[in-house]
């Protein structure tokens, strides 16, 4: 019965649920807060592992954001959701927010990732804080299950925002039409 895929996709879910309680749980404000910002810095060191140019992009940029996102599709539907923080490099101003996706396609599985948004001018920074919304289409075939590095799984350019996807840990193969909501996290600003 273990060795079931349906039990090993259950078995994920929990585990992946349970690890985010540090952010959803009962903590304090503070402890909420170094959470995200733990994981943020985390997925930077793991990015410019991968990618060492992209910490001068950073640099450069008027801002970043870091999410975390779990997302689980089942057949011709996914969702997912997660929290992250958007740091302005010009004010040193950080903006706690949460995301949640929603999709249809093709597929099944479950995938944890960082995402890392880098702004390349003052006002995509300011429209992603003040409207937050992304659409698109993304395939995927991702697979990962032990603590062996994390997977790179590219970039995304438009609008004056470029997009680095790290996966931390999961099992999919998909193809959707996502959409995703971003916004601010009253409960941590």
């Amino acid at each position: 019965m273990t060795n079931h895929p349906l039990f090993k996709l259950f078995f994920l879910t929990l585990v992946l649920s349970i690890s985010s309680c540090a952010i959803t749980g009962n903590n304090s404000k503070a402890e909420k807060r170094r959470a995200v910002l733990s994981i943020k810095n985390d997925a930077l060191t793991e990015l410019y592992r991968l990618k060492p140019d992209v910490n001068q992009q950073i640099a450069s940029a008027s801002g970043y954001a870091v999410f975390s996102n779990v997302n689980l599709m089942v057949l011709l539907a996914s969702a997912g959701g997660g929290h992250g923080v958007v740091t302005n490099n010009q004010t040193g101003q950080q903006t706690y927010m949460k995301m949640g996706e929603l999709g249809v396609g093709m597929g099944a599985g479950i995938k944890d990732f960082r995402a890392i948004f880098i702004f390349h001018n003052s006002a995509s920074l300011q429209r992603f804080i003040d409207h937050g919304w992304i659409a698109g289409i993304s395939s995927d075939a991702a697979a990962k299950a032990s603590d062996k590095g994390a997977a790179f799984s590219g970039t995304l350019a438009a609008d004056s925002v470029t997009v680095y996807q790290i996966t931390e840990s999961g099992l999919s193969m998909q193809i959707s039409l996502t959409g995703t909501k971003y916004w601010r996290n009253d409960a941590l600003n």
